[in-house]
């Protein structure tokens, strides 16, 4: 019995909710984009537009010359989030989860008969039944079952859509031969880079490297612990704590311009700072970023960061963002580049206990200021109560999904 993890992989997740919600979308190729414009790209893809050849940084203009009929969709990131408790409920009433790792993957560990092949599998389809049942017939997922979670997550992605992939140690290595290093969590770009200049181009050349080699080549612990994972050991997470707080942004065309997209960086940042709040957490850094197109469609990006006085009051936040938006070029939009993306992100996180108070006093008026607006905004809705640098930019912005953060529909919602 060595099936510890199952784990659960949502299929084009954000495009199985628009055809969910909107029957007129079924079996068509959709894509999601952050915003409705010519200019930008698929944030999702359905099943079918993958299938020709559409994915997520897909431009638009791009999907179009793949499929003449692909139907563009505006990301709706609220009705996703609902979904998603939806179907998070529908597997913990036939298993407990463990862990929910995105917006669309969790993971189950097996235990007592569940661990036994014919159990598993079958627990694996009653998931499947009541994710339908609770979702609705275009909610598809991949389950992989495995030794331990990352095992468990590769299987996942080696049968899509509606996958059930068993891999048992075994297997092991030998089933993982057939894939490429980036199949395998947490082998990126960079990584697979680094494992190449180290003479390993191949998962079976991986495989067969020994922990001390990836020890070196991962430059720590982490060579040794993927080695072991590969072999199917039960390796124990390592605990980790948020370590930034962000929000970012695709301008639509008629924001794209330095005074407008000034405004959706101040809006961004209030509400990065009542999620900083919601954890009780100080931030000692913020980044700003911002990515420029031209009429040639080239691309170039702007960034600053500064160190902060650590803080989550939201007028010394917005104070350092405008002194960091002092250093935008401002021969950008003369030279005819224009912003069309932009973030920023409050790094370098601590605890809110922690903070040492002024000795000139205003702190504590700023945190019972902070107070009062997070609870007016709370209970009437996030515009109730707002800085005015924001004014201009009230109906952009609204809640974004990141890769690996599922949003607080009560923190983060727009309404």
């Amino acid at each position: 019995m060595t099936l510890r993890a199952l784990y659960v992989d949502f299929n084009s997740y954000f495009a199985s909710v628009e055809q969910q919600l909107r029957p007129e979308l079924r079996g068509k190729a959709v894509g999601v984009l952050p915003v409705l414009a010519e200019t930008t790209c698929c944030i999702a893809a359905s099943i079918e537009a993958k299938r020709l050849g559409i994915k997520t940084g897909t431009l638009v203009r791009d999907a179009r010359k793949l499929c003449r009929d692909i139907v563009f969709v505006e990301s709706r990131p609220k009705l996703y989030v609902e979904m998603h408790h939806r179907l998070v409920a529908a597997v913990e009433s036939c298993l407990h989860v463990e862990d929910v790792r995105s917006i669309d993957e969790m993971w189950c560990r097996l235990r007592g008969r569940d661990m036994v092949r014919d159990n598993a599998l079958a627990l694996a389809q009653e998931i499947k039944q009541a994710i339908y049942r609770a979702g609705g017939s275009q909610m598809h997922c991949s389950i992989g079952i495995g030794p331990n979670r990352f095992i468990a997550k590769t299987a996942s992605n080696m049968r899509k859509p509606d996958g059930l992939v068993v891999l048992e140690q075994a297997d092991l290595p030998h089933c993982l031969f057939q894939l490429e290093l980036r199949d395998l969590n947490g082998v990126g770009r960079s990584m697979e880079a680094r494992l190449r200049a180290g003479g390993i181009d191949t998962v079976e050349q991986l495989c067969r490297a020994s922990a001390w080699q990836l020890r070196r080549l991962w430059g720590g612990i982490g060579g040794e612990r993927f080695h072991a994972m590969l072999r199917g050991d039960d390796v124990a997470d390592i605990q980790s704590q948020t370590s930034s707080v962000g929000h970012s942004h695709v301008l639509p065309p008629e924001l794209r311009n330095r005074e407008a997209a000034h405004a959706v960086l101040h809006r961004l940042l209030q509400k990065a700072a009542m999620r900083l709040r919601g954890i009780d957490c100080i931030a000692g850094r913020l980044c700003v970023f911002v990515k420029l197109k031209n009429r040639h469609h080239h691309t170039a990006k702007w960034g600053k960061d500064i160190v902060l006085d650590p803080s989550s009051d939201t007028r010394a936040l917005l104070a350092a963002l405008d002194r960091v938006w002092q250093a935008y070029p401002a021969h950008a939009s003369a030279e005819g580049w224009e912003p069309m993306a932009i973030g920023v992100t409050l790094g370098d996180l601590s605890e809110a206990r922690n903070q040492t108070l002024s000795l000139f006093g205003g702190s504590a008026e700023s945190v019972r200021l902070n107070a009062a607006i997070d609870a007016l905004n709370l209970r009437y809705g996030k515009n109730a109560v707002y800085f005015g640098g924001a004014a201009a930019a009230l109906s952009t912005a609204p809640m974004r999904i990141a890769f690996s953060h599922v949003p607080d529909l009560v923190l983060e919602s727009d309404e």
